[in-house]
């Protein structure tokens, strides 16, 4: 039985990953930084859960021993992700893991981004440590999160320009793709994959489809990159609040001048089906938030 190590695995992405990876027949080493919630993690699929920093390498030759794929997400909004991006490959490299699959994002040339920068650094690493890699660039996420408080508020915030576009993808397509490549790892040996659903989204059109869905008005507001660093990480002081809040800044910058464009083809193949749409996933995630808000 094939054993893969998942970082970050009960994030948003390792979530959804965790229980498709375990009826895909893996077994499934997760990784996590910090100590609790083993139990919700075993629920969803991992076999062990091993708690470290992906920036420790005494660690990390522990943690990629007898693995054959390793799926490494870095951790959003963490200071030391390029560090733990580099850690990461030298393990799998000096392991001899038979695969290493790095969850990037789509575009990171858009170095203005500190995220998109540090990501590009992680891939030239990877591409110069001579394993055998597969790398996935997935545009935003589709997340419920959003959703659900644009369903309450009645409201869609963004911080950039409503008109400018973006590209989008749900997660559960690109853990679809995660999968297969696992599953098909030489097929897949040094490739690059975007991973897009079809269409590109102003937030302005995002409001207009999530009122065409729920029947409600649905208006638009621009939030700051400050406003959003309060609603979501709160007020604080140190390194710790230093690097998340001057992450978001770049980004509100860049997608306030330039349109985030993706295309759908890459998706559609390796899925062998239409990805999912923003209107299907808008509908599904109001069926579900309809139904626990009567």
């Amino acid at each position: 039985m094939t054993k893969i190590l998942i970082t970050a695995a009960n994030g948003n992405q390792g979530r959804i990953l965790l229980p498709r990876f375990k009826a895909a027949g893996f077994t499934i080493r997760a990784m996590r930084a910090t100590p609790g919630r083993d139990e919700e993690v075993r629920a969803l699929g991992a076999a062990e859960v091993v708690i470290g920093s992906a920036a420790d390498r005494g660690f990390l030759r522990e943690a990629v021993s007898g693995v054959d794929v390793i799926y490494h997400i870095g951790p959003t909004a963490h200071p030391l992700e390029r560090e733990m991006g580099f850690a990461m490959v030298d393990a799998a490299r000096e392991a001899g893991v038979g695969h290493f699959i790095y969850s990037s994002v789509l575009h990171p040339i858009a170095t203005k981004m500190i995220q998109h920068k540090l990501k590009m650094e992680v891939e030239e690493h990877l591409l110069e440590a001579n394993i055998p890699f597969t790398v996935l660039q997935p545009a935003d996420y589709m997340l419920p999160g959003l959703f659900a408080a644009a369903f309450q508020n009645k409201v869609w915030m963004q911080l950039y320009d409503l008109d400018r576009v973006q590209a989008m993808v749900a997660l559960e397509d690109v853990a679809e793709v995660a999968v297969k490549v696992a599953i098909e790892r030489s097929a897949h040996f040094g490739a690059t994959y975007q991973l897009c659903s079809p269409g590109n989204f102003s937030g302005n059109h995002i409001a207009a489809l999530i009122a065409e869905v729920t029947g409600q008005d649905v208006g638009t507001q621009l939030i700051s990159p400050d406003s959003y660093f309060e609603r979501f990480y709160g007020v604080g002081r140190g390194d710790k609040f230093r690097y998340p809040l001057a992450l978001i800044r770049a980004v509100a910058l860049w997608y306030g001048q330039y349109d985030f464009l993706g295309n759908p083809n890459v998706l559609t193949w390796l899925l062998g089906r239409q990805p999912t749409t923003l209107a299907h996933y808008v509908k599904r995630q109001w069926d579900l938030w309809a139904g626990n808000h009567p």
